[in-house]
């Protein structure tokens, strides 16, 4: 194997002090000095407590820190083997902060399996320097289904407040979902393990460099793992609660980040989720756990108000993208008063295909495209919320599960034009 770009001459050396290594724990990190001391400790107790006279190193890949996380980590981490690396984070990913993860994110993970490799690691777990929430159990949870249960590819469960996470919800779970046929419920949680396996094929694939990986890497590796046919399985993790930096991001770059990463995940290997029928749960592991989950405050109205907005702003651009039917769909929504707006769940489905076909056509700009999804996401937030202000976590869980159906049973429409040039015709 060539040396990689990201494994400099001094880190190779300090790999080799340290030997070989049967467990390897990453943590990407840029300015997290006032979580990352924990993180660090909550690592060496996991290890020191389920994995005591196995063999590990930490790495800590940082993007360049300016408030003293590395000097944190190489105190925190005692007598526990420790690498740490500086990983290139360029100007416009500084300026331009992912909606999930760090900058540079992409790059910390490739130092990281890319040193887990070198050390001959048997597993590799990763874990946000954000995390509040972390406890050494999390490191049993994710690294004990790889190391006894020959499992290849561990991703996070956690337990989340029903407003918590409507990207996923409502866009990210379903379609892969729908596509690939796995329910990996959080495919972009930043917590993840992997075998030697996994490591070896993920350094092969391209595409380390590009926009697809800087912002959705967690779900460009999970993706990755399904379509290898790997062993998966997701690992309970219960609450997860970070200390979340302001980046500066509105919402509509937040949400063309995440869904232009998916969007673009599915210009590859099309052959493979094409041929997908149906979808089949991913097992879950370790012990169900109680937590209390912190209310997530939302302001329905405020939703409302920029659904109807954006119905009329932007109806001009969706002509050449929507369907007759899907802009009927939305016309009749955009007439409803208040909180009288119910976001059918097959409107939603339909609207979504049809923009996951307009960026395969590159009909316009991709990130204005997706710019425009804002207010209809922001449309069925507030439909679903609306639907389950009276109910409980697991009811409007079964709602999310209602609409994963009917991704799946929708499916063939997206398939049979995959390959087809023309638009619809919306007007």
């Amino acid at each position: 194997m060539a040396e990689p770009e990201t494994i400099r001459k001094d880190l190779l050396e300090r790999i080799k002090r340290i030997g070989s290594c049967e467990i390897l724990v990453g943590i990407p990190s840029y300015n997290n000095a006032g979580t990352i001391g924990h993180v660090v400790e909550s690592v060496r107790a996991g290890l020191e407590k389920y994995f005591h006279g196995v063999k590990a190193v930490l790495v800590n890949a940082d993007g360049g820190s300016m408030d003293g996380t590395p000097r944190i980590v190489a105190e925190a981490a005692g007598d526990l083997s420790c690498i740490q690396t500086a990983h290139r984070v360029s100007p416009r990913h500084k300026l331009t902060a992912p909606y999930h993860g760090i900058p540079g994110r992409g790059n910390a993970l490739r130092a990281i399996l890319e040193i887990g490799d070198r050390s001959g690691v048997r597993a590799c777990a990763v874990v946000g320097a954000d995390l509040v929430s972390l406890g050494p159990d999390w490191i049993e949870r994710l690294l004990t289904p790889i190391w006894k249960e020959n499992y290849a590819y561990v991703a996070p469960h956690y337990l989340r407040h029903k407003y918590d996470g409507s990207i996923t919800n409502f866009i990210v779970y379903p379609l892969l979902r729908a596509l690939y046929g796995k329910r990996i419920r959080q495919p972009m949680g930043s917590e993840l393990a992997c075998s030697a396996e996994m490591i070896d094929y993920f350094l092969a694939q391209k595409g380390w460099d590009g926009d697809t990986i800087e912002y959705g890497t967690d779900l460009w590796l999970a993706t990755a793992a399904v379509r290898r046919g790997a062993r998966l399985c997701q690992a309970r993790l219960g609450a997860c609660t970070r200390m979340h930096k302001d980046a500066g991001t509105d919402l509509s770059t937040m949400l063309a980040q995440v869904v232009g990463s998916l969007f673009a995940l599915l210009q590859e290997q099309p052959e493979v989720w094409k041929e997908v029928r149906e979808s089949e749960p991913v097992p879950l592991t370790g012990a169900e756990m109680e937590v209390e989950l912190k209310p997530v405050r939302v302001n329905v109205d405020r939703m409302i108000h920029a659904f109807h907005l954006g119905v009329t702003e932007f109806r001009p651009m969706w002509e050449g993208v929507l369907s007759g039917e899907s802009l009927a769909g939305l016309s009749a929504l955009a007439g409803s008063s208040g909180r009288a707006v119910r976001f059918p769940d097959s409107l939603w489905v339909k609207v979504l295909y049809d923009f996951v076909l307009a960026v395969r056509r590159q009909q316009m700009s991709a990130v204005h495209l997706l710019k425009s999804m804002t207010p209809l996401y922001l449309g069925k937030t507030a439909s679903f919320i609306l639907e389950t202000a009276e109910t409980d976590r697991e009811a409007a869980e079964d709602k999310i599960e209602q609409l994963c159906r009917i991704f799946e049973r929708e499916k063939p429409y997206l398939v049979e034009r995959w390959d087809k040039p023309e638009p619809p015709e919306g007007k």
